[in-house]
């Protein structure tokens, strides 16, 4: 494929090898994906991770109102020409129609609110666990269909962590299907489904190198349709936590390094539950409130009256 000015981000290598990336996306497990390695050009990969936002800058400050381990920041303009340069490139047709053509996806619409997108950035012990992604964009009425993720991390060791996970089913499957480090500039490009299960295991740096974060900009594409069989009522990201590892069967001494690992995965599961109860005591609310939820109210108190 030949080079425009849309695809001057990307490698020659990449456009080069568009029917060989088309082939493993469509034969991939445990869903269509494909990893390409040196996606963009290398100078202009230098160039994104130069100008990377700091941690600080990022949205990291959790519910509680502290700094967590994830940053984000999806007003990538405000980066930079870098930035300012892969938001004109993605847009274009003519990456559109290449990330198209690797995924067979055609017409696909790019996102000019990075929503869950943009800069990525993830500190020692951060975790995402399982999940498939809200299946409709926000605020439009659009299908998500692909995530396209570009890791920025020089000498990153895969036994660190923070290697994207693939599940087949995350309720039964204790290990993922597929384990791919985020090494600098390596693209993973995957279908966005009710079954696309992804994550990343936990970061766990050595010493000397604890101070490094994980780090990555995601981009999300939408189609205004998708086909009947693939499509699901709107939904929010659905998260399964993590399942215990192998090691705890019956007869297992537990080590002192067991022991944390149980004790983080019970505190990811219990802040899971308090975000439901959150979520829900909201939506009482809401519903107790205005017009509609006076409206339920005398409904439910005539229904039960009349029960007696």
């Amino acid at each position: 494929m030949e080079s425009t000015p849309g695809l001057s981000i990307v490698s020659q290598a990449t456009l080069d090898a568009v029917d060989e990336h088309r082939q493993v996306f469509v034969d991939a497990q445990p869903f269509r994906h494909v990893v390409i390695e040196n996606f963009f050009d290398e100078d202009f990969a230098q160039q994104l991770l130069g100008a990377f936002p700091s941690f600080e800058r990022g949205n990291a400050v959790g519910d509680d109102g502290q700094l967590g381990a994830k940053s984000t920041l999806d007003k990538v303009r405000q980066l930079g020409p870098a930035y300012e340069r892969l938001d004109d490139a993605i847009k274009s047709p003519e990456f559109l129609q290449a990330i198209g053509k690797i995924t067979g996806i055609d017409d696909l619409i790019y996102d000019p609110w990075y929503l869950g997108g943009g800069t990525h950035e993830n500190k020692n012990h951060a975790a995402l666990d399982s999940h498939v992604d809200f299946n409709y964009h926000p605020s439009e009425r659009w299908h998500r269909r692909l995530n396209l993720i570009v890791y920025l991390n020089h000498e990153w060791d895969a036994s660190w962590g923070g290697c994207l996970e693939l599940f087949r089913d995350p309720h039964v499957d204790v290990r993922p299907s597929r384990s791919i480090a985020p090494l600098f500039n390596r693209c993973v490009i995957f279908e966005t489904t009710e079954h696309s299960w992804h994550g990343f295991d936990p970061i766990r740096l050595p010493e000397p190198h604890a101070d490094k974060t994980r780090r990555s900009v995601a981009l999300y594409f939408y189609t205004k349709d998708r086909p009947a069989a693939e499509t699901a009522p709107r939904h929010t990201t659905y998260y399964v936590n993590r399942q215990l590892p192998e090691q705890f069967a019956e007869g297992h001494s537990l080590t002192r390094g067991d022991v944390a690992e149980l004790k983080q995965l019970l505190e990811v599961r219990d802040a899971h539950i308090r975000m439901l109860y959150r979520e829900n005591t909201s939506l009482r609310k809401a519903q107790d409130t205005g017009l509609t939820g006076n409206l339920l109210y005398l409904a439910k108190r005539a229904y039960i009256r009349f029960r007696r």
